[in-house]
């Protein structure tokens, strides 16, 4: 094949995805679908009850979106999930694209949109706060089938250690059974653990008690009701929680409102895999977490990008250590 017919092949694939993405963009529902996927994942079936369109109407859309390179699929279990796509296909139209999903932002869903979208989340965070409040005191062992924090704990803590030596205020939000505490209350004069569930919140407080941790302030709510000031925390720790919330996007960008310029917010969890067993037995609402996800979601919350860690285990499943600094 000649260089220009290599050219024109090349314009031709150029010029078919820059009428897919106008087509995509060139509609009302399409354009709802992607405000609505902004900073979350959702089903077919959940994006069809936000919207009160037919499943099968849903699909169609769906498919234009993807065809068009605008949404991704992501399989947990049975059920397809669908984002917002990372990077453009085309080099050359990638500032079009860009600008396609700005503009969506812009777009304000309607009251009956927004209070279906509220339930979902609702109905996911009820799920895992339940799981938590029933088999608090199984988390070590149904933790452990996954990934044992003395496989994540340490690293976590050295990579911290590298970036921020010690402050005023850090928080953790879902600190478990206590077991990060300790290195959080040795390096910050104040410690504030947070947790939605009260039987876990009461295990983080025993390991503390036994360890003879005194500056730490037990909270019971959730990042968006926590009460925690903007630009007033040194460090936020989010370990192997992710993957357990209804949004995790929104948990990061409340944490990212908490830091202080210079802040750090640290984040351990699981990579994406395919074990949906981990579900039902683990309260997992998601089966993991995609780094570029993770990166796009810290980056719209104003952060930088810092130091990582990916740690790999026998059993399959990866773990990944991140830091996000607050310019």
């Amino acid at each position: 094949m000649t260089e220009s017919a290599l050219h024109i092949r090349s314009g031709n694939d150029t010029r078919d995805t820059l009428v897919g993405l106008l087509k995509a963009a060139a509609d009302q529902l399409r354009l709802s679908v992607l405000r609505i996927l902004r900073r979350d994942t959702f089903s077919v079936q959940e994006l069809s009850q936000i919207l009160d369109v037919s499943q099968p109407g849903m699909s169609h859309h769906l498919k234009i979106l993807a065809t068009a390179g605008l949404v991704t699929t992501r399989r947990e279990g049975s059920t397809i999930f669908y984002r917002r796509a990372h990077t453009a296909r085309e080099a050359e139209l990638a500032e079009l694209q860009e600008a396609i999903l700005a503009s969506a932002d812009l777009l304000t869903l309607d009251a009956v949109a927004e209070r279906q979208l509220a339930l979902i989340n609702e109905a996911r965070a009820e799920s895992s706060r339940a799981f938590f409040e029933e088999h608090a005191g199984e988390f070590r062992r149904q933790q452990e089938q996954i990934v044992d924090y003395s496989l994540y704990g340490p690293a976590s803590a050295e990579l911290l250690g590298g970036t921020q030596r010690g402050g005023a205020l850090a928080v953790e939000v879902g600190p478990g059974e206590g077991g990060f505490l300790p290195e959080l209350a040795k390096r910050y004069e104040g410690v504030i653990a947070l947790d939605n569930a009260s039987a876990m919140l009461d295990k983080s407080r025993e390991a503390a008690a036994a360890n003879g941790l005194n500056n730490i302030d037990f909270v019971l709510a959730d990042t968006a009701s926590a009460g925690i000031d903007e630009h007033s925390v040194d460090c936020a720790v989010i370990n192997m929680v992710l993957h357990h919330v209804p949004s995790p996007a929104d948990i990061v960008a409340d944490a990212a409102r908490w830091l202080k310029p210079g802040g750090v917010l640290s984040i351990t969890d699981l990579c994406p895999h395919n074990q949906s067993w981990a579900k039902e037995a683990c309260g997992d609402l998601w089966l993991g977490i995609d780094p570029d996800e993770l990166t796009d979601w810290a980056a719209a919350a104003g952060l930088e990008e810092g130091p990582a860690v990916f740690l790999a285990q026998k059993n399959g499943f990866r773990v990944q250590l991140r830091q996000f600094l607050k310019p």
